[in-house]
């Protein structure tokens, strides 16, 4: 069982950034493929970016290409998710996913470890 704990959520304007963190103490964490969804209300969980366990190869879904990075640091077991100009339609609640020795896709039934989320709210 993989724990994985997001922080780094919060308010902010649009145009501002922010860093979400997604930790876990597993000791297999470079095993797995690391991915970032999104919920806002009333929809469903949407694939935003995801890291392969492998050699860091990063997909983004198009919104978000430019604007967001993935990145892991594979000795402190993190996963980053960094958010630059943000926009109103980015508000939703941001989830890490784990799949070992996963492809990356964007198909949430791929994960099997799920963070329990963190809120951002980006105000026009």
């Amino acid at each position: 069982q993989v724990h994985l704990v997001e922080s780094g959520g919060g308010s902010v304007q649009a145009g501002a950034s922010l860093e979400l963190s997604c930790g876990t103490s597993d000791v297999d964490f470079y095993k797995y493929t690391l991915a970032w969804f999104r919920q806002a209300p009333g929809k469903e969980r949407e694939f935003v970016g995801s890291i392969a366990w492998d050699g860091g190869r990063t997909e983004y879904t198009d919104s978000v290409k430019g604007r967001f990075t993935v990145a892991r640091d594979n000795a402190k077991k993190t996963t980053y998710l960094q958010m630059n100009g943000l926009k109103s339609g980015d508000t939703g609640v941001y989830y890490c996913a784990a799949d070992l020795f996963g492809p990356g896709r964007g198909d949430p039934q791929l994960y099997e470890y799920w963070g329990q989320g963190t809120q951002v709210t980006v105000s026009s």
